[in-house]
């Protein structure tokens, strides 16, 4: 782990920590309040990660819980690898550790990024609930994993879950929760457009604007609109 540490560090830069702090939220009272970046760009991280194919499981969850945003992000790109390779007994325990330790993966990027693969592709063929408790946490990280796991299921066509999940939280307050359920109803859009704009229908009222807006990219100009009109 601490080699892996140590890597990264050789690509790190002080004029992109500052930008990427400014960019993720990190000031006091915004939503990543205090997260510590050094300046390793994506890039940077991927090639990283490829060096160390080997890195344990135990080592990549002490990368999970590091202060360092760029080893948090780097430790989820060693899970992804090892819940893609491995066996089902593999894949649960990766599935319930990644929900155990959800409070580190505390920034929409190390969401985005995971989330889908590790507990959408976990709960494929599997019940669902956990994701309808997790849209009711407190913690902001928990609900927009919940949110985000269904973009796995859209793409098999399984749409029943992001709308069910996006209709508890319509009334969310959080800018990052609006974005991501306008995403994944976007999405679910591409597959069947009349099915998200059945539920916008029954629900466009009551849809933060941000959600709605980012819902509707796929309509026509005129279905924009009027929908936005009517709100």
């Amino acid at each position: 782990m601490l080699d892996a540490s140590k890597q990264l560090r050789k690509s790190a830069s002080p004029e992109k920590a500052k930008v990427l702090r400014r960019f993720f939220k990190t000031g006091p009272g915004e939503y990543a309040d205090g997260d510590i970046f050094i300046g390793v760009t994506v890039p940077s991280i991927r090639k990283v990660s490829e060096q160390f194919q080997d890195l344990s499981f135990s080592d990549a969850i002490k990368l999970l819980r590091s202060r360092i945003h760029e080893e948090r992000f780097l430790a989820l790109l060693i899970l992804l690898r090892l819940f893609k390779e491995g066996d089902a007994k593999i894949k649960e325990k990766i599935y319930k550790t990644y929900l155990a330790n959800a409070r580190f993966i505390n920034n929409w990027d190390l969401v985005d990024l995971s989330a889908p693969a590790i507990v959408g592709g976990f709960l494929i063929n599997k019940d669902r609930r956990i994701l309808y408790s997790l849209a009711k946490s407190t913690l902001l990280w928990e609900r927009r994993i919940a949110i985000l796991a269904t973009f796995t299921f859209i793409r098999v066509n399984d749409l029943k879950d992001v709308f069910g999940i996006t209709k508890i939280l319509l009334g969310d307050k959080e800018d990052l929760i609006h974005k991501a359920c306008g995403w994944m109803l976007r999405e679910a859009g591409k597959r069947n457009l009349q099915a998200e704009e059945e539920f916008l229908c029954k629900n466009y009222k009551i849809m933060p604007r941000t959600m709605l807006r980012y819902a509707l990219e796929k309509f026509s100009q005129d279905k924009r609109k009027l929908f936005l009109k009517l709100t």
